[in-house]
């Protein structure tokens, strides 16, 4: 095995799934197992047996790997039960799982307190417990609980439980920053006397990111020796999250020149498989996230654009394509020539520099956004609104009229419910039209009207959705005469995503405007005739 080489072991379906408002069903883990698979990891902890249905289903019909191995989790014998008489371990030792992973305790005021055992009972149980599971599986995994609080309360006891769980078979001892309170510094000193005694190639770390020190802990243990990473894709994890692999990765690779199962083509999947995670969640996803962020590689001062546009190294500290990211130049009041100009290269926008409808687009972003719009997160609109400046965009249709309409009442049954409905007029490729459709929402019946309306024309909308919907009052001190932005994120069954913006004092007015502009966006990029 390469020194260089670092083993990487995801603990996203379950140390993820501790996250507040985080819960997989069995297909969930099923296609991010996948995902994980095909990225390169080399351990997929695929959750508890024993512990809940949704694991024990998901152990039953794993999905096939063709790189990683699959491990379940669980814990050491209890005390005074022998290992093949504990059903909690004998429950983790399922067919499926090539991998067994458990955890033992490592700190001593833990042992004697939480567990209630003498201290040598618990170097019992370690040694007892992972030298049964290596009957029974290809790889055992120590995880050493609490280790690094455990090490420096008494050093000696922590390294004989590590010792204790090696010299019984275990492929690996991890050492776990469980409560995430240790400094990079301090790991590198502790896992520097962890090696002494167990060898580099056979220590793992797994670091908690309540300190927000995780990455930077895993890569400190790294180069301390220690040879394989625990993490959960973008951070996932119980209260602050746990190590994020989607940072690690390319940190390991790119910067440290480690090796990893990931290759370089796999590593260029990064931003996919984070978005489909959050996909998965129903979560927004991390605008701000390192390497696979919408803002990791986003230039919005002029200045700056205008050095990107020179040598990328000046703002980008590795070419945002390796991970499957872009360059993304904003738009916005800090915007000048130099920030249009790129956005305009993104679209397929060939401008003259010196064109003078330049300078006034450049003068309306900045009327717009002074307004209240914000281009910066609703790239389809300033598209709409450049193409109408410098060459036009079809007219697909011509709204006359909308009306909205709420009704809150008791139903027959003795329910109460809200109803929306909206009567929109249309001229929609010369024919004068008008159409009723009721929603749970007004933007939701005014969605329905237009798709109602438009859909005879246009059959490209029958894919258009709604994924996202947000609302921002702009000026809050004036009460209910503020202005309101509305932000409205689109998809079709093509997987594109796009974003509009709509600014009024009238909420329902602006959610019409953001919505006006998603259709038109569709229908333009799909080629449909006006």
């Amino acid at each position: 095995m390469s020194d260089k080489r670092v083993y990487l072991y995801d603990s996203t379906l379950r140390d993820g799934a501790q996250t507040q408002g985080v819960d997989f069903s069995p297909a969930d883990k099923t296609a991010i197992a996948r995902e994980l698979d095909r990225l390169g990891i080399d351990y997929i902890e695929g959750g508890w047996p024993g512990a809940n249905p949704t694991d024990d289903a998901f152990f039953a019909q794993p999905p096939a790997f063709v790189h990683a191995r699959l491990a379940a989790f669980g814990m050491t014998r209890r005390a005074g039960r022998s290992a093949a008489n504990d059903p909690g371990l004998q429950a983790v030792l399922v067919p499926s799982a090539r991998v067994i992973t458990l955890v033992g305790k490592s700190w001593d005021f833990q042992v004697t307190t939480a567990l209630g055992v003498e201290l040598e009972e618990n170097l019992r149980m370690i040694a007892d417990s992972v030298a049964h599971a290596c009957g029974r599986a290809e790889e055992v995994i120590l995880d050493a609980e609490h280790f690094f609080d455990g090490y420096r309360a008494n050093p000696d006891y922590a390294l004989s439980c590590v010792q204790a769980g090696y010299e019984a078979g275990a492929r690996w001892v991890v050492l776990c920053d469980t409560n995430g309170g240790s400094l990079p510094h301090d790991v590198a000193r502790i896992v520097g006397e962890v090696v002494k005694v167990v060898p580099g190639s056979h220590v793992g770390v797994h670091c908690h990111n309540d300190s927000d020190n995780a990455v930077a802990n895993s890569l400190a243990a790294v180069l301390a020796g220690a040879r394989q990473i625990q993490g959960t894709l973008n951070g996932l994890g119980e209260r602050c999250g746990n190590a994020n692999l989607t940072s690690i990765i390319p940190n390991l690779v790119l910067k440290m020149g480690f090796e990893t199962g990931v290759t370089a083509a796999e590593m260029t999947k990064l931003t996919h498989i984070s978005r489909l995670l959050d996909e998965r969640l129903n979560r927004a996803p991390n605008r701000g996230a390192p390497y696979v962020g919408e803002s990791a590689f986003a230039h919005k001062g002029g200045l700056h654009v205008s050095a990107v546009e020179k040598d990328p190294r000046c703002y980008e500290h590795v070419p945002p394509e390796l991970v499957g990211n872009r360059r993304h130049i904003v738009v916005s009041d800090q915007a000048g020539r130099s920030n249009i100009l790129a956005r305009f290269r993104e679209i397929g926008l060939d401008v003259d520099p010196g064109d003078p409808k330049l300078a006034q687009l450049v003068d309306e972003v900045k009327r717009r956004e002074y307004n209240g719009y914000a281009y910066d997160g609703a790239e389809a609109s300033f598209e709409l609104l450049a193409r109408r400046a410098l060459e036009g965009v079809p007219d697909f249709f011509r709204l006359s009229a909308f009306r909205v309409i709420d009704e809150r009442r008791w139903n027959a049954k003795g329910d109460l419910i809200t109803l929306s409905e909206a009567t929109i007029k249309a001229v929609v490729k010369g024919e004068e039209m008008m159409t009723v459709a009721e929603g749970n929402g007004p933007v939701s019946a005014l969605d329905a009207a237009m798709r109602k309306i438009l859909a005879p024309h246009y059959p490209q909308l029958a894919d258009l959705r709604l994924v996202d919907y947000k609302v921002r009052i702009l000026n809050p001190t004036a009460g209910t005469g503020a202005q309101t932005r509305v932000m409205i994120e689109s998809a079709d069954g093509n997987g594109e995503a796009w974003s509009t913006v709509g600014v009024s004092t009238n909420v329902i007015d602006a959610s019409f405007n953001a919505l006006n502009d998603s259709i038109t966006y569709k229908l333009l990029r799909d080629g449909a005739d006006s």
